[in-house]
C-alpha cells in the first residue's frame, strides 16, 4: 500500500526557494510510489483574521476545508516555510490558527489541562529555509522556528515529526549549496514514501 503524503509548501509568493524544495521532495516521492497531495499557500485564498476560538469563529473557507481534509487524508506530512522573524509567515500561521483547532487537531476535556491529541498516526518532515545560519539560530536564540513546529504544532496534535531540517544561510548560499538542498529534500522524500 503506498504511502498517503502531503505536502504544504507555506510560503506565501509562487516562486520561491521552498517550492522548488518541495517539487525535489514531491518528485522522488511520487517516484518512490507514494501517493501526493499538495497545497500551495500562495494559491489559497481565506480571511487570516483570527480574534480566537469561541461560539463566534467563522467558518472554514473552501481553501481550509481542503487543508483540512489533506491533513486528515495523509499518513505523512510535508511542511517548507521560510524563517520569518523567527517563525513562519503570518499568512501560514493563519492557516494554523484558523484551521488547526479544537475538535480537529486537538481537545481540551473540560476543567483541566491536559489535552487529546487528534492527528496521531501520522508523521512529518519540516524544511525551513533562512538567512540566519543554523548554527547560529541554535547557539544564540534556541532554535526557536524548529522548537514551535516540533513540539508546539505536530506534538501537540500527536503528529511524529521525523525530521526538521533548517536551510540557510540562503542569502549567503551560491548556486552549488542550494543545489546540495534541493538534492536532499529529495533523499527526504524518497524515504518518506519508503
Amino acid at each position: 500500500m503506498s504511502r498517503k503524503i502531503f505536502i504544504w509548501v507555506a510560503h506565501p509568493a509562487a516562486q520561491s526557494l521552498c517550492g522548488a524544495l518541495a517539487d525535489s521532495y514531491q518528485s522522488a516521492a511520487h517516484a518512490a510510489g507514494a501517493d501526493i497531495r499538495r497545497q500551495d499557500l500562495s494559491d489559497m485564498v481565506f480571511d487570516a483574521r483570527f480574534e480566537g476560538y469561541g461560539r463566534d469563529t467563522p467558518a472554514l473557507e473552501p481553501d481550509l476545508k481542503t487543508w483540512r481534509e489533506n491533513i486528515g487524508w495523509a499518513d505523512h506530512i510535508l511542511i517548507v516555510h521560510p524563517y520569518w522573524w523567527g517563525a513562519m509567515p503570518a499568512m501560514a500561521k493563519a492557516v494554523l490558527d484558523r484551521a488547526l483547532t479544537p475538535g480537529f487537531g486537538f481537545r481540551y476535556p473540560n476543567d483541566t489541562l491536559k489535552w487529546t491529541k487528534l492527528l496521531t498516526g501520522r508523521t512529518a518532515d519540516v524544511i525551513i529555509t533562512s538567512d540566519t545560519p543554523p548554527l547560529w539560530d541554535t547557539l544564540i536564540y534556541g532554535r526557536p522556528g524548529r522548537r514551535v513546529i516540533k513540539n508546539q504544532v505536530l506534538d501537540f496534535c500527536g503528529i511524529k515529526a521525523r525530521s526538521v531540517v533548517q536551510f540557510g544561510s540562503v542569502k549567503m548560499a551560491g548556486s552549488a549549496k542550494i543545489s546540495r538542498w534541493i538534492e536532499k529534500a529529495g533523499r527526504l522524500g524518497a524515504r518518506a514514501a519508503a
